[in-house]
């Protein structure tokens, strides 16, 4: 079937690119370690052990009958409660799979300082005995949480812990143990963290549901997710299939670990904020992921078995703490009654960014798009799809920007042109559903002239730079991405 740039018309499925990275990476420069936070798909036993993956590195082969095994004993069990699980924590090829997860993700040092350079001169496996050790004799104590701040599209900032190499091995040991378990416990609307799943998979869905009648919706938001999730619940959704104390204690000593800040002049300031208060779970730590998805689980289990979901011909779609709910009737009902859940729970609504619409006389923004009337290029018929949202172009725009600063003007061209490329690649690799020209030529066009202007700077050119570098040089000359040329090759087909 011949690629177009518009959605199929109402009723008909979206399809797309599998292997879109479902999450954003953040630079080490930020301070940021990058979070693999997935788990075992639901699906058939040995479709996953065929899928797992972590930190796109293969998992050793005893890792993969120990994590199907789980998970299959997890699936087949709804009940069953696994009481010997923290020996297989500080086993050696978990550790030492851990530890290449780990290396792989790369990230920043947490307030011990301690790089992956210094543990190679260490010895790896000496490194990691000494962990296995402390685990095992039960004297390891996690340090405390490095916490730093991202700036958010919307001027705020996200604080973000960032722990030491040492935990973070064990963290992600632990997911690797235990993911398998609570993966088979999550329901269909979860996307996030998940094998075999990403935020295009929620995208299509939400499209799908749309174009199935469910075209009343609340559009939710939370208030710091992460943040508020009680801790003394949340363990009691891990003991709920985890009843090995030791495994609970390591759980508790993680969110209960100090966190310290440093203020403008250097200083260093330890607090306990998750153990003051009883609440959250630390984002950018390798655990924080799965225990987010499996907090969130409770809030859809109340949904249905209130009997939510027949009574509004309601469908949730979840990816991590984004959230909307499809329903064929009664969206303000069903917006009430999700507060209500939520504040059971002892989560907050965000009430300035909650609202409900009806498509398609109204619009909602989820996961970077624009849900909404469209109409066909072709044929000029309306249907309800997805366009990439304002704010997401703006994002883009915002970024090129940066990568074209004038401060930057002692770079050569080309690898100006390369970092532009990564970025507009990439942004097309997740942005390609639906009417997208619009925006990739507006993106286009800007990318060439914030380009122009920095080689006019760069090499002090007078005027416009258009007689000098006109359009065509930048793709022919430097190789610069298009958009644009790439809309003819959407790969569109029915469901």
């Amino acid at each position: 079937m011949v690629g177009r740039d518009d959605q199929p018309e109402s009723g008909d499925g979206q399809t797309g690119r599998d292997g879109m990275a479902e999450r954003p990476v953040v630079s080490d420069e930020a301070g940021v370690m990058p979070v693999e936070g997935r788990g075992l798909g639901s699906r058939q036993t040995l479709k996953v052990e065929r899928e797992w993956r972590l930190g796109n590195l293969a998992t050793p082969s005893n890792l993969q009958k120990l994590q199907t095994a789980l998970h299959a004993k997890a699936k087949a069990e709804a009940e069953f409660r696994f009481y010997a699980l923290y020996d297989k924590i500080y086993r050696e090829d978990i550790l030492a799979h851990a530890y290449a997860c780990c290396r792989a993700n790369k990230g920043a040092a947490g307030v011990d300082s301690q790089s992956f350079e210094e543990v190679d001169a260490y010895g790896v496996e000496r490194w990691l005995g000494e962990l296995a050790q402390a685990l095992q004799e039960g004297s390891y104590r996690p340090e405390a949480v490095r916490r730093v701040y991202i700036l958010k599209p919307n001027g705020k900032y996200r604080p973000l812990g960032i722990p030491c190499l040492r935990d973070r091995v064990c963290q992600t040991a632990a997911m690797l143990v235990l993911g398998p378990i609570f993966e088979a416990d999550l329901p269909p609307e979860q996307y996030a963290y998940r094998a075999g799943r990403n935020a295009l998979d929620a995208v299509k869905a939400v499209h799908s549901l749309l174009n199935t009648g469910h075209r009343e919706v609340v559009d939710a938001d939370l208030s710091a997710y992460f943040d508020s999730i009680p801790i003394a619940d949340l363990m009691k959704s891990v003991a709920r299939r985890v009843v090995d104390r030791r495994v609970l204690h390591l759980i508790k000593m993680w969110l209960d670990a100090p966190v310290e800040e440093t203020d403008e002049r250097g200083r260093k300031r330890r607090t306990t904020p998750n153990r003051d208060s009883g609440r959250g779970i630390p984002q950018g730590s390798p655990i924080s992921p799965l225990l987010a998805n499996l907090y969130m689980r409770r809030f859809i289990l109340g949904w249905k078995k209130l009997g939510l979901e027949s009574r509004f011909g309601a469908r949730i779609v979840t990816y991590a703490d984004d959230l909307v709910i499809c329903c064929k009737r009664g969206a303000d009902e069903a917006l009430s009654a999700m507060r209500e859940i939520m504040d059971k729970v002892g989560l907050t609504v965000n009430e300035e960014k909650t609202r409900t619409c009806r498509v398609p006389e109204g619009s909602f923004d989820f996961l970077g798009y624009t849900f909404g009337r469209c109409y066909s290029t072709n044929t000029g018929r309306a249907y309800i799809g997805t366009r990439p949202s304002k704010k997401s172009v703006k994002r883009m725009i915002d970024s090129i920007r940066t990568d074209t600063d004038r401060k930057l003007c002692w770079l050569e061209a080309t690898e100006v042109v390369e970092r532009l490329n990564l970025r507009l690649e990439g942004w097309a690799n997740y942005f390609y559903l639906g009417p997208v020209s619009k925006a990739y030529k507006a993106i286009d066009a800007y990318t060439i002239t914030r380009l122009r202007q920095w080689l006019c700077d760069k090499h002090k050119v007078q005027g416009g730079g258009r007689t000098r570098y006109p359009d065509e040089y930048f793709q022919e000359q430097l190789g610069l991405t298009r958009l644009w040329k790439s809309t003819q090759r959407l790969p569109w087909a029915k469901a």
